[in-house]
């Protein structure tokens, strides 16, 4: 590996532990059974890449969501089913974050939404005990506000322009494969994080 001078996280698997599998669940118990065509971690439809880059808000989501799909639940059962993949965040991921930070500029990309965003915020806060997981970064990059998502390249060269990174001094950290591969394509140093590996296993 070449010398790193920046480095771009990933969250979902990364920071904070995820398990897509219970929101499938949840779902199918309000009626959904066919889920996972609407949405896993290497899939995404129309309706929830809306939601992803920030171009339909959470009531939008929730009235289009019945609406494909038929089921009659409210606003808030939606909620609860579409943030049961959300777990905890590790404390000591965050101790590490905490090392890594003082030693290079870090950053964060996320494909999210402002319902995760609003849920994993109070979960941090839980797990961790500190107000703003935002401050771990130099600065914090999500999708349903920049109208970007990965792995599209758009959202990677923006952040790149923003911070007049060069991407073979960054090296970008994610545990979705189709991520790594457009970082690579554009010229990063990657990591693909894959379970039951995490960041403390990381030499940096």
């Amino acid at each position: 590996m070449k010398k790193v001078h920046n480095i771009i996280f990933d969250l979902g698997g990364v920071f904070i532990n995820l398990d897509f599998q219970k929101t499938t669940q949840a779902f199918q118990q309000l009626g959904i059974q066919n889920f996972q065509q609407f949405f896993s971690q290497n899939h995404s439809n129309d309706l929830f890449i809306a939601l992803e880059t920030g171009k339909i808000t959470a009531n939008e989501f929730f009235e289009l969501l019945r609406k494909t799909t038929g089921i009659n639940a409210d606003n808030q059962t939606i909620t609860d089913a579409w943030n049961a993949m959300l777990l905890n965040f590790p404390p000591e991921r965050i101790e590490w974050l905490n090392k890594i930070n003082k030693q290079y500029p870090v950053y964060l990309f996320s494909n999210t939404n402002i319902i995760h965003y609003n849920c994993f915020m109070q979960l941090f806060q839980r797990d961790v005990g500190m107000q703003n997981f935002n401050e771990q970064f130099l600065k914090a990059y999500y999708s349903h506000e920049m109208g970007m998502r990965k792995p599209d390249a758009d959202g990677f060269e923006y952040i790149l322009q923003q911070n007049n990174l060069k991407p073979e001094e960054t090296l970008f950290i994610d545990d979705t494969l189709a991520n790594i591969n457009t970082a690579k394509a554009l010229g990063f140093q990657t990591i693909h994080l894959t379970a039951p590996q995490t960041v403390l296993d990381l030499r940096l």
